[in-house]
């Protein structure tokens, strides 16, 4: 049935789809990140929309370093000129100005950090947003190839990773790099001596960097692709649990689990142990320089070559020379994580969209409801074709039955109709149109699907009925509930049209879910008319109030029925008869079974089955 469809944002440059049909999903394997500052270019996109809020928190973090170099500079100062010389008072007023200075800063930090909590939220909102408009506005072909798991994992643990980032890290990052550009300049200034002996182990804490940063990216790209592997399997298996305990299936999906659980163990351990050695080595690093530069202060000092006060101030700088390169070599670890899952969440936005209409598509109404395939040809993958040359012409307000063995391309005529897919080749016309220069949404809006596996979603009956159009009122609703013999039950559910339905309406039986997805088709008031026969899993009475809703679900409107049973299809106008992606017999129920050709057997092969006789 008709849905409700985002809008979608102008088309994004494609970047890739992949090949694959309805039921089977791709997992792709782990790879290296393709466009460290691609992904970094797009990230500023986001953020560049809160520039000023930016601008002012780089000043705060800028505030709250200078606040930090003065401490040790007012300490040599205090050793210096009034320490050595017994100035008590002078003293105390240095030191109420470092006590003032140190209640500032954390002041300061808190500001600049609930501003960066704003601006990071505000962008992972935007980027969120983003990512599930998009998801909204690709092909159903990108779906079949992929397990909801996997996309779940990239809108939230991915887009997670990116907040945590933003959250924590840009305003280390920033006072990180000017911490080091602010004590550099200060100890140069101090002392151009000792600056020089300090800068002896730069070179090497920059390549423990390099080396630990190339092997930490890879490993958290492959955490992140294993984690979305594992949300699959759990998203998967809950959702199938009954299919699962019914079969004895749980030691299987166990061990399915726990492979899948290992090999992310593996992944992140290996992202881990690299991450971790970071701060070991530049803190060991940190600790030689810093008492490099202790001996040499004190030997300069011996010689008279700095004073005791200024010898303080630069082993106080020194370490804090350090610690800003500790925290961007630890940072770097967390950017790589979030850069590793942004660019899972780019590829995403980067797939091509599902295609446009056109820009003089044509608007469908006022619809009759004539429906003609002409020699349409169609495959999911290249080199499988799945239909092949079918032509079909329904007159408004026929029935055309469907029927052929599974797989033989039923359901694709109908993913064809609602555009779903595009035809590879020939077209289809709607009251003479092509499909292709029609717009999709009215298109959509003009069908009526009701399928044999409904899908409800969580919450009150109600809103679950109005899905089929949204404006309608209450009373339309009930309207429509009364017409697809549903009202009854509904009103023996413990808050009627109010009770709460469970995730797929799993708190309801089959046949109440038949009938709910009925009544929202029937609020659609749609001109041409899907159903895949929804009396198969049902028991006779049930089936009796469902097959009588259908009837008059179908009054006056164009019907394809995929048909299971083929005795609910006696009165169809005509029936298509498909094998193999080609229809290979039409006519009427009484033609077909004087042909004695393959509907015949079909039917005949069915009566015995089910009752051991052959039909009259």
């Amino acid at each position: 049935m008709a849905q409700p469809r985002l809008s979608r944002e102008a088309p994004l440059p494609p970047m890739r789809g992949g090949p694959g049909g309805p039921g089977g999903f791709m997992l792709r394997a782990p790879e290296r990140a393709k466009d460290r500052r691609g992904t970094l270019r797009r990230i500023w996109g986001y953020l560049r929309q809160q520039r000023w809020s930016l601008v002012l928190v780089a000043l705060l973090v800028a505030i709250s370093s200078g606040l930090d170099l003065l401490i040790p500079y007012l300490m040599g100062k205090a050793i210096d000129e009034f320490i050595s010389v017994g100035d008590l008072a002078g003293l105390a007023r240095i030191l109420l100005g470092m006590l003032a200075i140190s209640l500032a800063i954390p002041l300061v930090n808190y500001i600049q950090v609930y501003l960066m909590a704003a601006v990071a939220q505000r962008t992972v909102r935007d980027i969120r947003n983003h990512l599930f408009t998009r998801l909204q506005g690709l092909p159903l072909r990108y779906f079949d190839q992929r397990t909801h798991g996997e996309l779940m994992s990239r809108l939230a643990n991915d887009v997670e990773n990116i907040s945590n980032v933003l959250n924590e890290s840009v305003t280390q990052l920033i006072a990180s790099v000017l911490g080091i550009i602010g004590v550099g300049s200060v100890m140069f200034l101090l002392n151009v001596r000792l600056a020089i002996v300090s800068l002896i182990t730069l070179p090497m804490m920059v390549w423990i960097s390099q080396w630990v940063a190339k092997h930490t990216r890879r490993g958290f790209r492959e955490q992140q692709e294993r984690l979305g592997s594992l949300n699959g399997i759990i998203e998967e298996t809950v959702t199938g649990q009954k299919v699962v305990k019914a079969y004895g299936s749980e030691q299987k999906v166990i061990a399915q689990f726990d492979e899948a659980n290992h090999g992310l163990r593996r992944a992140s351990t290996n992202a881990q142990i690299f991450a971790g050695l970071m701060g070991p080595l530049n803190n060991f690093v940190g600790n030689v320089g810093f008492a490099i530069v202790a001996g040499a202060g004190g030997w300069m000092a011996v010689l008279g070559l700095a004073t005791v006060g200024e010898i303080a101030s630069f082993v106080s700088y020194a370490r804090q020379f350090s610690m800003p390169l500790n925290q961007i070599s630890n940072l770097y670890n967390a950017i790589q994580s979030a850069l590793a899952g942004a660019e899972r969440v780019f590829e995403v936005i980067d797939e091509t969209p599902e295609p446009a209409d056109a820009p003089d598509a044509l608007p469908l109404y006022p619809l009759r409801g004539e429906v003609t395939f002409e020699d349409v040809c169609f495959s999911y993958q290249q080199n499988a074709p799945v239909l092949k040359h079918v032509s079909l012409h329904a007159k408004p307000g026929q029935t055309i039955a469907l029927v052929g063995p599974t797989g033989a391309g039923k359901t694709t005529i109908v993913n064809l109709l609602t555009r779903f897919y595009d035809v590879d080749s020939g077209r289809i016309l709607v009251d003479g149109k092509d499909l292709r220069q029609l717009k999709k949404d009215d298109l959509r809006r003009a069908l009526g699907i009701v399928l044999q596996d409904t899908f409800l979603f969580a919450g009150p009956v109600i809103e679950n009925i109005r899905y089929g159009r949204l404006d309608a009122t209450d009373d339309e609703v009930i309207a429509a509930a009364r017409l697809a013999n549903a009202d009854q039950f509904i009103h023996r559910l413990p808050q009627g049209y109010h009770t709460l339905l469970s995730e797929r309406g799993s708190n309801i039986s089959q046949g109440q879910r038949q009938l709910l997805a009925i009544a929202r088709a029937i609020l659609a008031d749609p001109a041409i008319l899907i159903l895949d026969e929804a009396t198969s899993s049902v028991d006779t009475r049930t089936e009796k109030h469902i097959q009588e809703a259908m009837l008059r679900l179908m009054q006056g409107r164009t019907s394809f029925v995929i048909a299971h049973r083929l005795s609910t299809i006696r009165k169809a106008d005509a029936i298509l008869v498909i094998n193999h992606g080609e229809i290979i017999e039409r006519g009427s129920h009484d033609q077909l079974l004087e042909a004695k050709g393959f509907y015949h057997n079909l039917y005949v092969s069915q009566f015995k089955g089910h009752y051991g006789l052959y039909p009259a």
